[in-house]
Order: structure tokens, then C-alpha cells, then sequence
């Protein structure tokens, strides 16, 4: 590939406008007049990634110091541009980059102070200082350049806010940032006081130099709106919420969408809105993906400015919550560093139902926190009066097994709640207890449809050729459609002739279509065609 051809796809790749390779190259091609310089020194924008600074500060070690090209510098409309012919400046004159800063901003003739002002409010800005903090130690003009600048303030002002409302969007919010900065107010005060005096039609580019900023920050506009708002901006809040409302919209599509990765970017798009996308974060939290709802619920804590363990303790308390929506909060909660004391408090609360109760002791199965002492920590929960609760307590089990927690499933398949029984095969299940099998066999004999299903289902990881025959009755015989579903799931499993019988006569006589479906499955699973 020639040199040539090389510098044209490089350029066509890079950032337009001001920024990037492209930008850099064109200052310098601008101001940099000597052909023989040029070539130096503009093939820095390349070999730096596009650093507006590059070309300046190479200048400024070239003797003798091309000064025409550093003062053509100094008029350039990109403030990174001047700045870095000060930088350059400094290095050549053996002098402090800001002292050399103060002195162009005192010395500036009158056609040249705004630009030198807004130079030094946005090098001070973009440091996080103010004017005079950054210009204290510039020498003994440091303090008369700082009065400069506050003097022209108004001009700064309407300068930064012209690149606030600028046609190109990587402008706007370092822009709005120094503003802020400038004027001492938060980003989003700055944004309406900007909003004030200019028309609707143009509110599309404060409403993205906020979300730029909030960005940056790792914060949403939302959440910035939120802690600014004051009764008086509610006609200005509104317009950029029209705004926001419009890309809200456009993201539901990605919600809703077949593909994971489209789903998670979407999700971590409305992080950025932060209160503002409430109702598309709680719809997210309804995902079949635990990654999309453990990214909406965060989404969600940081918009109300909390931890995750604190939005997820709140928001299980909501009145008329619904399973869907608590469940999600147990799920992320079980993920942060303190789950243990929030699943525990939650789960000890008694204005909470027993089956949030019951949710908050299971979950705790998934919390790393409590080491060696989770028997103790369940014991209290394996003997609460409420079923609910105790049902809880026999799952927190199944992912840790000890003598102690052995005993208490065993126990758990007699107590007489079926959905502590229940619970208690769906432990047997998972850690394929192979000795319960035959209590497994008997339970698909109970009168409670929620034991004889688990105990099926059980059976999928422990069952043995000999138990297809009970299984095979079952799928034949139980009035819920559910239980023979599980049955008919585990026949696919055990196989043999006998379970290919039973799956043939559901798949053409059972009243269920789902059974039927099912068992049609099974049967291919077992190598058979079907219709």
C-alpha cells in the first residue's frame, strides 16, 4: 500500500470535524506553511492517534521556533489547537505552560482577548479548576489575566454556548462541561439557564450535550435533572424530556428484540436515562436473560442513587409488587457484596408475605457470604411456622451440601406442607440424591399435584430403568396436565421400550396438546419419526 493511499483511508476512518486524525491534520496543514516543516511534523497526527497537540509540541522544540506558525496557531477556532500552541510556546521560551497562558491572556490586544479568554476558561475547565485557582502560580500576571477573563465571562459565555448548540455532536458537551465549570453550577443548571433564551426547534443538542456529559460521568440525565430541578424549570425539564421521550421510543424495538446482544445494549442505552426510563428498565427486569435483568436493576439503583442491595431491599417492599418484578430484585440482590445481610433482614421481616419471606431465604443459596455457617444461618427457617418460609430454606440448600443440610431435606420429603416437600425433591433432584429415588417413586403417588410433578422432575437426574414403569402410569393417568408433562419429560430421558409405549399412547390420546407436544418430542429424542 503507497504512503499516499495509506493517509487517505487513515483519514477517512478517523474523526471528523475538529477531532481525530482528520483534524489534526488539517490545523497543521493550516498553519504550518514551509513545506519542508509540514512534512515533519504533520505525519504526527498519524503516528499519535490524532492528537491535537502533537504537531505544536514538536514545534516547540524545532530551533529556530517557527514562530509564525505557532502564533497562526493561536487564532485557530479549536481551543485544544490554541492551548497546544501555548504548550509549545512555553517549552521554547523555557517557561511554565501557564505562565506562559497568563501572560497571552493579559497581553492580548483587543481583537484577540475573547479568544485568549475563552483558551484560558477552557484549559482551566477542562482540569477541573477554576480560572483564578488554575492562574494562581502563573506568575505575577497570573492574577491580573484570571480578572481578564472574569471580565469577559458574558463573551465566554456566549461563545461556549454557540459550540453547546453546535452542529457537530462531539462539540456539545465538553462545551456544556466547561460552562458548568466555569460559572460553578452543576451540568444540568448550566443546560437550562443555555435553554432559556433559544427556541424548542434547537432542543435536541443541549438534550445530547447533557447526555454526553452524563455519560462521562457515568450518570444518567435523569438522575442530573432530578437532584437540579427546582419548581421554575418545569416548563425547560419538560422540553428535553420531549426529547429524551423520542429516543426512549426508539429503544423499545431493541427491548423486545429476539437477540441477546440487541437486548443488553438496549438496556444499557436507557442506563443513560436513568429515572427517565423507569418504566422500560422495570419491563426489562422481566427478561428470560438473568444478564439483561441484573443490568436493568442496576440501571434502576443508579438512577435512584443507591446501592444494589439498597434499591433491591426497597423495591421488594413495594406494595402489589408483583413475583416477576421481586423475584428479579432477589435474584440481583443475591449478586451484590452484602447479599447476606440484605437477603437475611428481608427474610426475618415480618411485614413482608411468607413467600417473599420464603424467596429471600432461598436466594440465599446463591450468596457467597455466609462461608462455613449456612446450616446455622437456614436452621431458624428450616422450623418457621410458615410453609412458604421453610420450602425457602430447604432450596438455600442445594448448593452446598453437609451432614447437617442431608438430614434436613430427608426431613423435609415428610414435613407435612406439600410445598416443603416439593421444594425438598427439587433439592433431591439437583444434588441426584440417588437413596431418595424410591421416596420419589412414592411421592408421584401424593395427592398434592405440585409434590407429584417435582417428585417426576426429581426423577429426570435419579430415576432408574425400574422406575418407568410408575412413571408410565403416571403420564397415563394424573389429572394435571402439568405432572404428566414432567412425567413425559423424564420417560424421554430414561428411555426403553416400555417408555416409548407410554409416550406413543400420549402423544396420539392425551387430552393435552402440550402433553401431546411433549411426548412427540420425547418419542424423536428416542430416535422415533413421528407425525
Amino acid at each position: 500500500m503507497s504512503p499516499a493511499l495509506f493517509l487517505v483511508l487513515f483519514l477517512s476512518v478517523g474523526q471528523h470535524g475538529g477531532r481525530g486524525a482528520t483534524g489534526c491534520w488539517s490545523s497543521c496543514q493550516k498553519h504550518v506553511q514551509d513545506a519542508a516543516l509540514r512534512a515533519q511534523v504533520c505525519k504526527l497526527c498519524l503516528t499519535t492517534g490524532g492528537r491535537m497537540d502533537s504537531w505544536l509540541l514538536e514545534l516547540g522544540r524545532k530551533r529556530p521556533v517557527p514562530e509564525a506558525a505557532l502564533r497562526s496557531a493561536l487564532g485557530d477556532p479549536d481551543w485544544r489547537v490554541r492551548w497546544g500552541a501555548i504548550r509549545a510556546q512555553a517549552r521554547a521560551r523555557g517557561l511554565t505552560e501557564t505562565r506562559t497562558l497568563a501572560d497571552w491572556v493579559a497581553e492580548a490586544p483587543a481583537k484577540e482577548e475573547v479568544l485568549a479568554c475563552v483558551t484560558a476558561a477552557r484549559v482551566a475547565a477542562d482540569a477541573g479548576r477554576s480560572t483564578a485557582h488554575f492562574l494562581k502560580d502563573a506568575g505575577s500576571r497570573g492574577g491580573e489575566a484570571a480578572a481578564r477573563v472574569w471580565a469577559r465571562r458574558n463573551a465566554i459565555r456566549s461563545a461556549l454556548e454557540v459550540e453547546v448548540y453546535a452542529e457537530e455532536r462531539s462539540l456539545r458537551g465538553e462545551a456544556l462541561l466547561h460552562l458548568a465549570a466555569l460559572f460553578g453550577q452543576s451540568p444540568a443548571r448550566a443546560v437550562l439557564i443555555t435553554m432559556a433564551e433559544r427556541p424548542e426547534s434547537a432542543d435536541e443538542a443541549p438534550a445530547s450535550a447533557l447526555f454526553a456529559v452524563a455519560e462521562k460521568q457515568g450518570t444518567s440525565v435523569g438522575r442530573m435533572l432530578v437532584l437540579e430541578a427546582k419548581p421554575p424549570d418545569q416548563t425547560l425539564i419538560n422540553r428535553l424530556f420531549a426529547v429524551y421521550s423520542r429516543e426512549l421510543e426508539a429503544l423499545q424495538k431493541g427491548l423486545a428484540a429476539f437477540d441477546l446482544a440487541e437486548r443488553r445494549a438496549a438496556v444499557v442505552s436507557l442506563r443513560s436515562y436513568g429515572p427517565l426510563a423507569q418504566r422500560e428498565l422495570e419491563r426489562a427486569l422481566g427478561d428470560t436473560e438473568p444478564s439483561v435483568r441484573r443490568l436493568a436493576a442496576r440501571a434502576l439503583a443508579e438512577s435512584e442513587g443507591l446501592s444494589l442491595s439498597e434499591a433491591a431491599s426497597r423495591r421488594v417492599r413495594v406494595e402489589g409488587a408483583s413475583s416477576i418484578t421481586r423475584r428479579a430484585w432477589w435474584e440481583v440482590g443475591a449478586t451484590a457484596k452484602d447479599c447476606a445481610a440484605f437477603l437475611l433482614e428481608a427474610a426475618e421481616d415480618p411485614s413482608l408475605p411468607p413467600d417473599a419471606r420464603g424467596e429471600a431465604v432461598a436466594w440465599l443459596s446463591d450468596c457467597e457470604g455466609l462461608a462455613g455457617r449456612r446450616f446455622q444461618v437456614l436452621l431458624p427457617f428450616l422450623q418457621d411456622a410458615h410453609a412458604l418460609v421453610r420450602a425457602g430454606a430447604v432450596r438455600a440448600l442445594s448448593t452446598h451440601r453437609s451432614e447437617e443440610g442431608d438430614e434436613a431435606v430427608t426431613a423435609a420429603l415428610e414435613d407435612p406442607a406439600p410445598e416443603v416437600v416439593a421444594a425438598a425433591l427439587d433439592v433431591v433432584g439437583q444434588q441426584r440424591r440417588l437413596a431418595q429415588a424410591e421416596s420419589a417413586v412414592v411421592l408421584l403417588g401424593s395427592a398434592d399435584a405440585r409434590v407429584r410433578e417435582a417428585a417426576a422432575r426429581a426423577l429426570e437426574r435419579i430415576g432408574r430403568a425400574q422406575h418407568v414403569k410408575p412413571l408410565a402410569e403416571t403420564l397415563q393417568a394424573d389429572p394435571v396436565a402439568s405432572v404428566r408433562v414432567a412425567a413425559a419429560q423424564t420417560l424421554a430421558l430414561l428411555g426403553g421400550p416400555f417408555a416409548a409405549s407410554a409416550l406413543s399412547q400420549a402423544a396420539s390420546k392425551d387430552p393435552d396438546s402440550h402433553v401431546q407436544h411433549v411426548a412427540r418430542r420425547g418419542l424423536e429424542r428416542l430416535g422415533f419419526k413421528t407425525p
